[in-house]
């Protein structure tokens, strides 16, 4: 099996620390190689904490894998094992052994997921995504792991420079048992050189750029979408509608006291196109509901992404003949989808007739925590809610369906 130089590394240190290591965080770019090392690596202390079981006389080793979803899990972690040639048999539990190890699957992402692992002592434990990880969850995984010659294993792409997984763990590297290694982009030498230019090339500048390629941890500054260009993005009414689409769909961020937010795009070959945009304060949802039926009536039987801050209201238009959706709202994902679409030319906006976003789009920005400043957003939530939701209907719309089925949870 070929490795990377910077794989090879972290291998040979593994296996000189083991004993000594209690937490190992492979941190860094995109592609770069870190989460299949961590499935190398998984492999490699599962067999170790069997052999530090039988020297302590525990017949039943348990150990814990652990992601922000149970689907991350089966995506990021299961099917590469499987890929690699490893049989695993998932009980009703969702747990499954290897190599005489009990592993015990969590999700990170909530409190909730403290429940699976609660009073287990386990001799290991891998942390996939682990920036993402609820602190509280990730801190009982570490005290669960009290068996003899533990280590927690980790990998995580850069988030905020204040985040915790970096104040308090990264930054410790090399004290008290914690081993941290930065990724780049270009670690990964078993990638194509034109693949890797072509990719570069993709990524909007910026904080994207310095947390995908270089694997900093940076926070974005100034404007969210800096790249949005008046001159080459905007499109006229009459040219908009005159040609055809593969699909149009709507996405909904709810308001009373602040604006509701329709945002109407159309895709075709790649781009987005805001057609129109239905913006107001102080309106019931009747109101909305009578918008939803207009704008159905003129694009068609279309899809409604909805802000699920207000459930009640896609019931009220499911209850009238919309196709209501509840959208995903990852905001750093959907802003890393939009941003995407800018940099690469594939977003458009029919500028007159959209006078909220000529108002939103230079005022969206990044605040001093890292965050997006939860004003003039309200449009920009529910473009953000079209595009990124359409990538991932398109995503599982490629998938075999025995990965869709493991991946909704099915099998």
């Amino acid at each position: 099996m070929k490795l990377t130089t910077k794989q090879h590394q972290v291998i040979a240190d593994v296996n000189r620390t083991l004993g000594e290591l209690k937490l190992l965080i492979l941190y860094g770019a995109k592609r770069s190689g870190k989460t299949f090392l961590d499935n190398l690596l998984f492999i490699m202390l599962v067999a170790n904490a069997k052999k530090n079981a039988d020297e302590v006389g525990v017949t039943n080793p348990q150990y814990i894998l652990a992601g922000y979803t149970m689907a991350n899990i089966q995506r990021n972690i299961i099917a590469e094992l499987q890929n690699m040639g490893i049989s695993i048999q998932m009980n009703k539990y969702n747990e499954f052994e290897l190599m005489g190890v009990r592993i015990v699957q969590t999700s990170t992402g909530s409190i909730s997921g403290i429940g699976r692992i609660r009073g287990m002592t386990a001799f290991g434990a891998y942390i996939n995504e682990a920036s993402l990880c609820n602190k509280v969850v990730f801190d009982e995984i570490r005290s669960r792991c009290s068996g003899k010659g533990a280590v927690v294993i980790c990998d995580t792409n850069p988030d905020n420079p204040e985040h915790w997984l970096l104040k308090d763990y990264i930054e410790k590297s090399g004290h008290d048992g914690i081993q941290a290694y930065h990724f780049e982009f270009d670690d990964n030498e078993m990638l194509d050189e034109g693949y890797k230019q072509n990719y570069k090339a993709t990524v909007p500048p910026g904080m994207f750029y310095d947390r995908y390629i270089k694997g900093l941890w940076v926070s974005g500054e100034g404007a969210v979408y800096p790249e949005f260009n008046k001159d080459t993005m905007t499109v006229t009414r009459n040219k908009a509608f005159e040609q055809s689409y593969e699909r149009f769909m709507v996405g909904v961020d709810w308001g009373f006291n602040h604006p509701t937010a329709f945002a109407v795009i159309g895709f075709k070959d790649g781009k987005y196109t805001l057609m129109e945009e239905h913006v107001d304060s102080k309106k019931s949802i009747d109101h909305w509901i009578n918008v939803a039926k207009d704008v159905q009536d003129r694009y068609g039987d279309i899809i409604f992404y909805c802000d699920t801050a207000n459930p009640e209201h896609i019931y009220d238009l499911k209850q009238n003949g919309i196709r209501a959706f509840k959208a995903n709202k990852n905001v750093a994902n959907g802003i890393e989808a939009v941003a995407d679409k800018i940099h690469n030319n594939k977003f458009n906006v029919v500028y007159d007739d959209c006078p909220t976003f000529r108002s939103e789009i230079y005022r969206y920005v990044w605040g001093k925590n890292g965050d997006v400043v939860k004003e003039n957003d309200h449009l920009m939530d529910a473009i953000r809610y079209v595009i990124y939701n359409d990538k991932l209907a398109m995503e599982q719309k490629t998938m075999d369906i025995t990965d869709l089925a493991k991946l909704k949870g099915y099998m």
